[in-house]
């Protein structure tokens, strides 16, 4: 039996994912370059709904194979198939049953065909699963999100809250883009609605053909709401200087730049294949007033004095307020990893702030929900910095805290987690 071009290009990149720590976001595009638009969509739906819902698939998969040791083809095959008898229901039974055995043949694994036959063939209707230790356990299974980030939301949000954002993750969102400096003020697409929370950012529930060539022509740039409340968030005096720390890929920077036509922007990364992309995105999207460096910012970075009105610290972090959009991510971070980059994030928050003039601004983002990467970063840093005081971020009132920062959650706001927050310093007299 053939395969179907979809179920392989997902096959594949799971299996890529599972192995070699890739990204979703990275491999799609490659693979879907060859396919065809129907089985492009396939494909991406069997990728990320796969891994939305990883862990319900493996504890079926656990109980029915026995706990055997399954090797890693097999199991992506059994997941596949199991996603597509429960959640698919456009796609016939026999299908999915059948290709997932071929894929086993496939990845010469023909002696696991009959078993994989047999558990899809009585896998007829998703399980609920009553048998589990606690109301964690239950949403953590539920959800697909492991145990420990699971308790550590219920420790800061409640269980209930909980629930409502793990199942968030979950849900295909609302597409969202704006303009480029490369595009025509006129620029408009049918079926597009403004968002209510960022000016310039459009909604949109699906692709078209139009936002595509769109896309591909560089005249918009698909960016999460949340990610650009952040740029919005950034003050600029006409004519000011800017600098965006850590920018690749450039997102931030490149909205900057859009809306403030009198500045000259500065932007950095660490490593030469980041800077490399920044400059190409920049470029794409019709900004060539701009300078790309590359330097460590945990370090030193080479800029002389106070220099800048404002500076831009969106640092790197777990990103677990990216996980709707990056499923994979839930299973690569570790219960360590929030306070561990916390020290990494402050020490670049401290170095980007002597760049700062006086009166000038400083913004500090990441996309967690953690609060060691938010909240407390900033408040150590307030604390040892008596030059800086903090400001309300320049965001609607709804998104504000009532510790002064802005935050956003995808089931509260419909949109990725950020955290933001807006220092200034002061002015000597």
């Amino acid at each position: 039996m053939k395969i179907s071009p979809a179920r392989s290009a997902a096959f594949d990149i799971l299996l890529k994912i599972e192995r070699d720590r890739a990204f979703s976001s990275i491999l799609l595009p490659e693979y879907e370059k060859q396919l065809t638009p129907r089985d492009r969509a396939l494909c991406h739906r069997l990728t990320l709904g796969v891994l939305r819902r990883q862990l319900f698939l493996d504890h079926y998969i656990n109980g029915a194979a026995r706990s055997k040791n399954l090797d890693l083809a097999v199991h992506v095959s059994l997941r596949l198939g199991l996603f597509q008898l429960w959640f698919l229901d456009k796609v016939p039974a026999h299908s999915a049953v059948n290709e997932s055995v071929e894929l086993v043949h496939r990845a010469k694994k023909s002696s696991a065909r009959t078993m994989v036959n047999a558990i899809l063939r009585r896998a007829k209707q998703k399980p609920e699963y009553s048998n589990l230790a606690d109301e964690i356990e239950r949403i953590s299974i539920e959800s697909s999100h492991p145990r420990w980030l699971i308790e550590k939301w219920a420790n800061q949000f409640g269980a209930d809250e909980t629930a409502r954002l793990a199942e968030a993750n979950n849900t295909e969102s609302a597409l969202s883009f704006r303009l480029t400096a490369r595009a025509p003020a006129d620029l408009s697409f049918a079926g597009t609605r403004p968002s209510s929370s960022v000016p310039g950012c459009f909604l949109v529930d699906k692709m078209t053909p139009k936002l595509s060539a769109a896309s591909a022509d560089g005249l918009i740039y698909f960016q999460d709401e949340g990610s650009q409340l952040v740029a919005a968030a950034v003050d600029i005096p006409f004519g000011g200087s800017f600098l965006d720390v850590c920018a690749s890929p450039g997102s931030k920077v490149t909205q900057i730049a859009a809306l403030n036509a009198s500045v000259f922007p500065v932007a950095g990364d660490i490593y030469s294949h980041r800077t490399r992309f920044l400059l190409e995105n920049l470029r794409s999207q019709g900004v060539t007033d701009a300078a790309v460096v590359q330097y460590d910012a945990e370090t030193t970075m080479p800029f002389r004095g106070k220099a800048f009105d404002s500076v831009l610290v969106d640092a790197p972090c777990t990103g677990t307020g990216t996980i709707r959009h990056n499923p994979e991510l839930r299973y690569f971070i570790r219960p360590g990893d929030p306070a561990e980059l916390s020290k990494k994030q402050l020490r670049i928050l401290k170095n980007a702030s002597n760049l700062v003039k006086e009166g000038g601004s400083l913004i500090y983002s990441t996309c967690s929900l953690e609060v060691e990467e938010g909240e407390q970063v900033v408040d150590e840093f307030i604390a040892a910095e008596s030059s800086f005081r903090l400001v309300q971020p320049s965001v609607p009132a709804s998104h504000i805290t009532e510790a002064g920062y802005a935050r956003t959650r995808p089931d509260i706001d419909g949109m990725d987690g950020f955290f933001i927050a807006a220092l200034e310093r002061i002015r000597q007299s």
